[in-house]
């Protein structure tokens, strides 16, 4: 593909997603008028009203102009990052945000990782030996673990691997690259177990269906060595509904990974967020959901630069036949 295809693509693609941001920003900014409650009493909390905190905060959010007004405002200061102050701890959103943000990023991709090594391997293992017991088991524990919500599945690593069996910590982030590995561990396989048995499902579909072509019976009778088969004809071709997923797999690991935070109390985007519902913090939750939002239309573009990348047929800007 030329730079010029590749340019238009991502001019497309990051209209497309701006677009999106600006539809979403505009429903989360809303969240202030659509929760119950005038916008001062949401915003006082616990605190005490006031004739002088209910002028300093129509000030300082600009509740006495119009509500377009307000958004444009609103999101003029977001996107310097400046998404106001916590109801909860009186402290900067931004701030927040950004001390919890690098223990969700790092869980996410660990768990990421785990899900298409897990996923992809045990499917290609599981299409190349279908219709035998081996097949049979994987297909049998997969339904399992699609079965089990990854707060179940962590509670149970959590009682095996580090209470009967003390092997990884209990709780904490852990500091530094590799502490903080060993401490999300546990975190990272309850996220990926079940994940990586949706994975594994479209890696065998996918195998199953490129591994009865013509083309792969063809270099089969041409001699080719079993190996040379499965990555070049087989894998390849196989990659691309992987490669399509994987955006959806890496933002749903990130932004959905806020029970498992909990249950091992891990300080993370997602605990905030659960904090912030609990006690109604919203100028937090409007942060965090902006937040959210990115993360996953970040990763929905790297998944498609991939794609891209892969299908020879949008490389090439024509039908590969």
């Amino acid at each position: 593909m030329t730079a010029q295809r590749v340019t238009l693509f991502l001019m497309r693609r990051l209209g497309a997603l701006l677009a999106m941001l600006t539809i979403l920003s505009f429903v989360i900014y809303s969240l202030l008028y659509i929760a119950p409650g005038s916008p001062v009493d949401i915003l006082l909390g616990s605190q005490p009203r006031t004739p002088e905190t209910v002028q300093l905060l129509n000030e300082r959010y600009h509740l006495d102009e119009p509500f377009l007004t307000q958004y444009w405002i609103w999101a003029q200061s977001a996107l310097q990052l400046d998404f106001g102050t916590s109801i909860q701890t009186t402290l900067p959103v931004e701030e927040e945000i950004s001390s919890r943000l690098p223990v969700s990023l790092f869980l996410g991709v660990f768990a990421f990782a785990l899900t298409m090594v897990l996923g992809v391997g045990l499917g290609v293992v599981s299409a190349l030996r279908r219709k035998t017991a081996i097949d049979r088991g994987i297909v049998g524990a997969t339904v399992i673990a699609l079965s089990t919500p990854a707060f179940v599945s962590g509670v149970l690593l959590l009682f095996l691997f580090a209470i009967v069996v003390p092997i990884f910590p209990a709780a904490g982030a852990g500091e530094g690259f590799a502490d903080r590995a060993w401490h999300l561990t546990l975190p990272a396989v309850a996220l990926a177990l079940t994940v990586s048995a949706f994975v594994l499902k479209h890696t065998r579909a996918a195998l199953i269906g490129v591994i009865d072509q013509d083309y792969v019976t063809f270099a089969r009778a041409r001699g080719l060595g079993s190996a040379r088969i499965l990555l070049t004809y087989v894998l390849r071709n196989a990659l691309i509904p992987i490669v399509t997923i994987s955006g959806l797999v890496l933002g749903a690991l990130i932004t959905s990974a806020f029970l498992v935070e909990v249950t091992f109390s891990l300080p993370g985007i997602g605990t905030l967020l659960v904090d912030a519902a609990i006690n109604k913090d919203l100028p937090m939750i409007q942060g965090v959901a902006l937040v959210i939002a990115v993360v996953i239309m970040v990763a929905n573009l790297l998944a498609d630069l991939l794609y891209m990348a892969v299908d020879p047929r949008i490389r090439l800007g024509r039908n590969a036949a």
